[in-house]
């Protein structure tokens, strides 16, 4: 075929070189030809199906043996927590689940380094290996992702970052939205909630640890005052005006004061509730008396050098008891610098991640109700996202406890001494 002639699309054009005139042939029929595909593609759309959440196909195979799935590619598709399934659960009140990650983007109330509003989708990143295998945990001989539980990420409660007042009502308000709406299993059966009603577990990403406040004011409307383990290198007790000098009402509430004001709304079980990894310099002896005052006992980050994993799991499982609804609540600053640069107020001389896990995974048994973690601010972190994988870890491990444990109609938990009914 000489050169000025091409053939394309089945279109045949003859450029010439005498008059570069283009000669189009057949454009009658090329017509007729896109009329007749577009009318069939809008026949297509009419007949497609809109696909909601990951698409299990693409996203996971069957494992043969003990059974569970395995996510395809971990390190692409949209990132959830361990690669869940995401369902948009403050819009639809009808979906229902066992376990619900939600995420809580605040970071307006920390004192050093800002970041950890992106903390939700950091950890999220930092898990999507979780059960790239299948997600069997060995120690604790169960898997969390293939057991009795739903298991879902709810994705993130809208939080603005222009009024820390009206941002801690908004994670109050979709936690509690969250957490009091029927669980998948026993949803019929009596459980330990103030109305005896049984209820999913809600487990939150932070955020800096300010949003414990409002986290554990959604709580006490469903339970009413609560055990708390606290796992920091900080008390986060200090009176406002000894930790920030308190100029406004707002500027009272923030990651180092949340726990002084739950104490004084009454959010608290006195006596019960326990700090683990303490390290942090003080305003002096007087802290530690407020912090007495407030209900806490005190382990800290030294003693696993004279008591070892053991004996701090001993010392936290003694002050909760086996009778009373747990919140654990996880600053990964708990972590050593060297295992978890990427936080507000890092604090070195602290632990290792494997110890933090084995002292986690000891609370088998205990009457989780909840749990977050908080003070994760990605970036601060490696570039082999040494934090967020930590803070998935250490999730993985809480959450493993809670399947072990079972549904909350089988806790068998003491009523509060001032029972009083609230909004459940």
């Amino acid at each position: 075929m000489p050169w000025p002639y091409f053939r394309c699309s089945g279109v045949c054009i003859n450029i010439t070189h005498r008059n570069s005139q283009i000669d189009i042939m057949a454009t009658q029929g090329l017509l007729a030809l896109w009329l007749t595909a577009a009318a069939l593609a809008h026949g297509d759309h009419e007949h497609q199906k809109n696909m909601a959440g990951p698409h299990k196909s693409l996203w996971y195979n069957t494992l043969p043996g003990d059974g569970g799935t395995q996510a395809d590619s971990v390190f692409s598709g949209i990132s959830t927590f361990g690669r869940l399934p995401y369902l948009p659960c403050l819009f639809h009140k009808d979906i229902d689940y066992d376990i619900a990650f939600i995420g809580a983007p605040f970071d307006t109330g920390t004192s050093y380094r800002p970041g950890a509003r992106f903390g939700p989708s950091g950890i999220r990143q930092g898990s999507r290996r979780l059960n790239l295998y299948g997600g069997y945990n060995v120690p604790l001989d169960t898997n969390p992702f293939n057991s009795w539980a739903k298991v879902i990420d709810c994705g993130d409660i809208p939080v603005t970052s222009y009024d820390n007042t009206y941002a801690l009502h908004q994670i109050e308000n979709g936690h509690f939205s969250i957490l009091s709406r029927p669980p998948t299993t026993d949803a019929t059966k009596p459980g330990p909630s103030l109305k005896g009603k049984t209820l999913p577990r809600v487990i939150t990403l932070g955020g800096d640890h300010t949003i414990t406040l409002p986290l554990l004011r959604s709580i006490n409307r469903a339970y009413g005052p609560v055990t708390v383990i606290h796992f920091d290198s900080h008390l986060d007790t200090w009176k406002p005006k000894v930790f920030g000098g308190s100029p406004s009402e707002t500027a009272s509430i923030n990651h180092g004061t949340y726990f002084y004001h739950a104490a004084q709304e009454g959010l608290l079980r006195n006596d019960t509730n326990i700090h683990a990894g303490i390290r942090t310099t003080l305003s002096g002896p007087s802290d530690y008396e407020n912090d007495g005052y407030c209900g806490f006992e005190i382990v800290e980050a030294r003693e696993i050098d004279t008591i070892g994993t053991e004996g701090i799991i001993k010392k936290i499982r003694e002050r909760v008891g086996t009778k009373n609804p747990v919140y654990l609540s996880l600053d990964i600053d708990t972590l050593d610098p060297a295992f978890a640069p990427a936080t507000g107020t890092p604090e070195t001389g602290g632990w290792s991640t494997r110890e933090l896990r084995t002292i986690l995974r000891g609370l088998e048994g205990v009457n989780l109700v909840g749990a977050d973690i908080v003070e994760v601010a990605p970036a601060y972190d490696t570039n082999a996202e040494h934090t967020t994988m930590a803070a998935a870890d250490a999730l993985f491990e809480i959450m493993s406890i809670m399947v072990k444990k079972g549904p909350l109609s089988v806790l068998d938990i003491d009523p509060p001494a001032d029972e009083d009914t609230k909004d459940l």
